[in-house]
């Protein structure tokens, strides 16, 4: 059984790292909750009755995961670590383009609520309603209904960046 988990864990570890990176914006916290979700999964694989995907099963334990992580987090004091835009250094390789909206987008999707990110996330993996409305556990019209809502607030942040 322990082979058989740990395979599944590598063959998963991009999805995982995946929900880390959405909640997480240090790399020791990232480490911290992937470590987290990992023991949650091992936890309840012996329960896990295979009614759905196991991709399934791993983003929802993940993503609860997530979401208890950080409401704890955020009842914490924010430790932030120095960066180089505090100490004005120019960063001299030059961003593309697509880097740019790519973090453009990055900015927009932190200001959104844990299960907004979780939603768009999921979206942005190309997951059909079916299956985000499984992962989330909210109904397929809701999932349609929180997406425009979520594409809304992202293009209203966008055009404030």
């Amino acid at each position: 059984m322990e082979k058989e988990f740990v395979g599944l864990i590598n063959n998963n570890r991009v999805l995982i790292f995946k929900v880390c990176n959405l909640y997480c914006r240090n790399h020791e916290s990232r480490k911290d909750l992937f470590q987290e979700v990992v023991l949650q999964l091992w936890k309840s694989y012996g329960g896990f009755r295979n009614e759905s995907a196991k991709s399934t099963w791993i983003y929802r334990v993940a993503l609860n995961t997530a979401i208890s992580n950080f409401r704890k987090e955020s009842k914490k004091p924010e430790k932030q670590p120095l960066s180089l835009l505090e100490f004005e250094i120019p960063d001299m390789t030059g961003l593309t383009e697509d880097k740019e909206n790519r973090s453009t987008l990055s900015v927009a999707i932190e200001q959104l609520s844990e299960i907004e990110k979780a939603i768009i996330m999921l979206y942005l993996d190309d997951k059909s309603y079916d299956e985000i409305s499984e992962i989330i556990g909210i109904s397929n019209s809701n999932v349609g209904v929180r997406l425009n809502r979520i594409k809304n607030k992202l293009s209203k942040l966008i055009k404030v960046y």
